[in-house]
């Protein structure tokens, strides 16, 4: 077994230390999550940690780590007459993220339950956690219904496992910790607010720094038992530290002045709930318990608002973390020594924060507006129809323009029956949902359709030789529920930037559009991917990802000029599914065409690009073409384009939500034989 890196020889990331200390301090905190680029120590300071808590004293035999002096009086082993009780150090469990929801919360026998009458009930990871520490890494990986297990179980101190009528429930008291890139993809908001403290970190830029850290880390490499003794000493007066600090905690005082900053903080920075003013109200007492003080001061609310709330103030994933620390500064000095009425505002902090709640789309494109119809008249700088750039600029590329405002977006589904990660777009059998019928079971039983169940045990109870009440049942009786919900697909964008969409007002629209089902795609837990034609060839600005907001910035930065190769586009986002298809073959993809239809690119552009969309429609690929084309005089070339991939053709106002234009929800072709 590997020999963990200390604690107290992580260097810098000071925020992350202090959160999970605190956490060490007071679990009821409501635990970690720690955002931040690969190779940032993340994980190395959460292992490390385990070795600071105090050990724990348990019940000998208990597989739910009683406590001797409280046994729970629920504990599925109990109850406990306590005779004997056993030391051990504090367990610091991982939970993967392949993990079954059987595997995290545990298992019932469901034979011996249907047969026998017997809660006969195998623990999972929360009751190995139970009075430890539970730690997911990249959590933002984890299925939806596995977190919010995960996080009703912190929040209640307790799992409940329920099989068809047979219940089991006990304790679950844990730290919980979990580490993400934000380059892997987004948690929703709803899950960012269930962790109590947030940590944004990053590599230093400061070479002396950075050398520091490369000479502990060969040092542990090299002789990690000599490095650990080097730092015992630091370990012991931490460990003590956090001892004496809940030892400390339940005559920390928190008054009302504090409490006031607290809400006024939280009011201010106008996050949604009271779980933000709850978290922040129990940090700054950890923090002054941290601290040796009875006594919860400004600094400590400042502290906790720090670390409590940056990650509840984003309503959508490509606002920025963050908080305003001049605005916090002058809240709190606004409320400091309030005895209770908090004074009158003068108004000051009103004022709309523009990186805030308020400004979670794009701004709107700045420029003319002369009333003339996008497109048809290329504004100062911009190229022409036909792909000409005006004098001084080259053809292939112009500067980006902004996106429009977003908007919500009519629903694009994949039809038919998948089988792909767990989401909310597309139809599939999945773990969870509404039941649909039944079938044997595949490897182990996880959700029981007790009904079918019983039909193919009753007609063998006479030869079986059933004398009492109790079901006679085989495991060739058991029958697994099969449910259908929802898939996460991939949707992957073909963005035409040629010069015949390079217009500013048509262009600003174009990416207001993409954008706007890039937040689809974030709510419906998709992947997405980017590729984007213009001049001579296509590139894949964005390889298939979980994370949308670096699809946003992708697109934000899109020059646009030149002539349209729709079939280098066409054929690029083919060869993009042809490998993603190869890594995960489970998840459909939804193509997404954004052009105006014009093949100008190339030998023969038209006729190469049908050939290139007929590729989709012998391959059953749900494809949409969202068409761009504007101006009196419309030729319908995205309408042909659907046609030859064998989808459906949307403009760009039918594909709002509040658009009286009709738009199926499924894609229409032949991609309907994929059922």
């Amino acid at each position: 077994m590997s020999t963990p890196f200390p604690f107290t020889a992580v260097v810098g990331q000071d925020d992350l230390r202090l959160a999970l200390l605190l956490n060490a301090v007071s679990p009821a905190v409501g635990g970690v999550l720690v955002r931040g680029e690969k190779g940032t120590a993340k994980s190395t300071a959460v292992r490390a940690l385990s070795s600071l808590l105090p050990a724990v004293d348990v019940v000998t035999g208990c597989r739910f780590s009683c406590d001797p002096a409280a046994p729970d009086p629920a504990c599925p082993d109990g109850p406990h007459e306590v005779e004997a009780s056993s030391t051990r150090p504090a367990r610091m469990v991982e939970l993967p993220v392949g993990a079954s929801e059987d595997r995290l919360v545990g298992a019932l026998d469901i034979e011996r339950a249907l047969s026998e009458g017997v809660k006969a009930f195998e623990p999972g990871l929360l009751a190995d956690a139970h009075r430890g520490i539970l730690y997911v890494d990249e959590v933002n990986l984890l299925h939806d219904h596995l977190v919010d297990l995960l996080l009703d179980a912190a929040a209640m101190g307790a799992s409940y496992v329920e099989r068809e009528g047979v219940s089991v429930r006990h304790a679950a008291r844990f730290l919980l910790v979990g580490t993400m890139n934000p380059e892997e993809g987004e948690l929703r908001p709803q899950l960012l607010d269930r962790f109590g403290l947030t940590v944004e970190v990053a590599a230093s830029r400061e070479p002396d720094q950075r050398v520091e850290v490369v000479r502990r880390r060969l040092a542990h490499d090299d002789d990690p038992a000599a490095f650990v003794a080097r730092w015992a000493d630091e370990e012991a007066e931490v460990r003590a530290r956090i001892v004496a600090a809940r030892a400390l905690l339940p005559s920390v005082r928190l008054g009302d002045g504090a409490l006031r900053q607290i809400a006024a903080t939280c009011a201010a920075f106008e996050v949604d709930g009271m779980r933000a003013d709850i978290v922040m109200a129990r940090t700054a007492t950890a923090l002054a318990a941290w601290a040796g003080r009875t006594d919860v001061l400004a600094e400590d609310v400042r502290q906790a608002a720090l670390l409590a709330l940056p990650h509840r103030r984003r309503r959508n994933p490509f606002d920025a973390p963050g908080l305003d620390e001049d605005k916090l500064d002058e809240t709190l000095e606004e409320f400091s020594g309030s005895d209770g009425d908090g004074g009158d505002s003068d108004g000051s902090d009103d004022d709309p924060d523009p990186d805030g709640p308020g400004g979670g789309g794009r701004p709107p494109q700045e420029g003319p507006d002369d009333g003339s119809p996008a497109g048809d008249v290329p504004a100062q700088g911009e190229p022409s129809e036909d792909g000409q750039a005006p004098a001084g600029q080259s053809a292939a590329e112009q500067s980006p323009v902004r996106a429009a405002e977003p908007f919500r977006t009519k629903v694009l589904s994949v039809p038919g029956l998948g089988e792909g990660a767990a989401g909310r777009r597309s139809r599939a059998r999945t773990e969870h949902g509404r039941t649909t019928g039944s079938r044997r079971p595949r490897g182990a039983l996880t959700k029981l359709h007790l009904a079918a169940t019983v039909q193919a045990a009753a007609p063998h109870q006479l030869a079986r030789g059933r004398s009492g009440r109790g079901l006679v049942v085989r495991r060739d009786d058991l029958r697994q529920a099969t449910r259908e919900g929802r898939e996460g697909n991939l949707v992957l964008f073909v963005v035409d930037a040629s010069g015949s969409m390079a217009a500013r007002q048509r262009m600003s629209a174009v990416k207001g559009a993409v954008l706007s089902l890039l937040l689809d795609a974030y709510q419906r837990r998709d992947k997405v991917g980017l590729v984007t034609f213009r001049g001579s060839a296509a590139e894949v600005a964005l390889p298939p990802t979980s994370s949308v907001d670096a699809a946003a910035v992708r697109l934000e930065s899109l020059p646009t000029g030149g002539r349209t190769p729709l079939s280098a586009g066409l054929l690029r986002a083919h060869e993009v599914l042809r490998v993603e298809r190869l890594r995960d073959s489970a998840r459909r993809p939804l193509v997404v065409v954004v052009t105006d239809g014009r093949a100008t690119g190339g030998p023969e552009p038209v006729a190469t690009a049908g050939r290139a969309a007929r590729l989709f429609a012998a391959e059953g690929v749900a494809s949409v073409v969202v068409d761009c084309e504007s101006g009196p005089v419309r030729l319908g070339l995205a309408g042909q384009l659907a046609g030859e991939l064998g989808g459906t053709a949307v403009t760009l106002d039918a594909l709002r939500a509040d658009s009286l234009a009709g738009l199926v929800r499924d894609v229409q072709g032949t991609s309907r034989r994929a059922a």
